[in-house]
């Protein structure tokens, strides 16, 4: 191939390109007044599923992309340590509790004595004003009546400090049954698997991430818009998301978010004369009902454009790429 020809072919090439950059730009101007609109990718929140407590991963039950419910078991930790440690403490918890058993006969014990103390002091001091006994018996009988309440008073502790050595005893069995509910990762809500980054046998860290959910009722765009159109943007308004891979299947959606300060563009946005304005980013929401209507269809990562009324009285054009 000739040099003359490569170097027609390269005109024609860039021509073409900047004939594309006059026709979307003629295109964006003859929107209808009050709409508005922007490029981008459609994306979706991301969820990480970590390890509370952390151990050893026994298995790994869904694979990535697939479709969880909420509760649906993701991932399992080893427990067995925990098993251990639980049977250790039903031990304990039986023994604090015969513990507590004990503490009770020797409370009943020692209220019937002090009972049987108070009878026999009241009885001498009767019978000392009669002197029918001497001063030395009611002197006994006195000291009797202060040992039997201070036994009483030792036996209500014992009963305390049984109490509240099962209190403990019941709460560390709480701490490791937590634990063993925790070592099985449930999918929080309904979503898809994105990541899949732990394997069996790996030790997971407290707190480490195992996957990477995304919600796929929770998808939107970020776009950018100038000054003044940003400026009759409202939160809740509507917007239409048109994809490039689906033109005739527009997205119902809502602006969540505009954001109060200027920014440059990004470098991913489309359009170069866009990324070198300053803009204001806003967030298209897509309606979660017509996201469970096509499921299969609206993925992530996909691009379009989002137009949005900048009035409630305006009128959406033809949307299509």
């Amino acid at each position: 191939m000739s040099k003359a020809v490569i170097a027609l072919a390269a005109v024609f090439v860039v021509v073409g390109a900047v004939g594309l950059g006059v026709w979307r730009d003629r295109h964006a101007r003859e929107l209808p007044p009050g709409i508005a609109r922007g490029n981008g990718r459609l994306e979706a929140t991301e969820i990480d599923v970590g390890a509370k407590y952390g151990g050893r991963i026994t298995e790994v039950l869904v694979y990535e992309g697939d479709d969880v419910v909420p509760g649906q078991p993701l991932l399992r930790i080893d427990t067995s340590e925990e098993q251990a440690q639980l049977q250790n403490i039903e031990a304990e918890l039986k023994r604090a509790r015969e513990s507590l058993d004990y503490a009770g006969q020797m409370l009943r014990v020692a209220r019937h004595d002090l009972e049987l103390a108070r009878n026999i002091f009241r009885r001498s001091s009767r019978l000392v004003e009669q002197a029918a006994v001497s001063a030395e018996k009611l002197d006994r009988d006195r000291t009797e009546l202060s040992n039997a309440v201070a036994r009483l008073d030792a036996a209500q502790s014992r009963i305390g400090e049984a109490e509240a050595g099962i209190d403990a005893v019941a709460a560390e069995k709480r701490r490791i049954e937590s634990v063993m509910k925790e070592s099985v990762l449930l999918a929080p809500k309904e979503a898809r698997v994105l990541y899949k980054l732990s394997e069996p046998g790996e030790v997971l860290p407290r707190g480490g991430k195992a996957l990477t959910l995304i919600d796929l009722n929770d998808v939107y765009m970020i776009l950018y818009l100038g000054e003044a159109e940003a400026g009759q943007a409202a939160i809740g308004g509507e917007a239409r998301i048109v994809l490039d891979a689906l033109p005739d299947l527009p997205l119902p959606a809502r602006l969540v978010f505009v954001s109060p300060k200027a920014q440059f563009t990004p470098k991913q946005v489309e359009t170069s004369s866009e990324r070198q304005k300053l803009m204001f980013r806003l967030k298209a929401q897509v309606d979660p009902e017509f996201l469970r209507a096509h499921r299969g269809l609206v993925k992530p990562g996909m691009p379009g454009v989002a137009y949005v009324k900048l009035s409630p009285e305006a009128s959406w054009p033809p949307l299509h790429r």
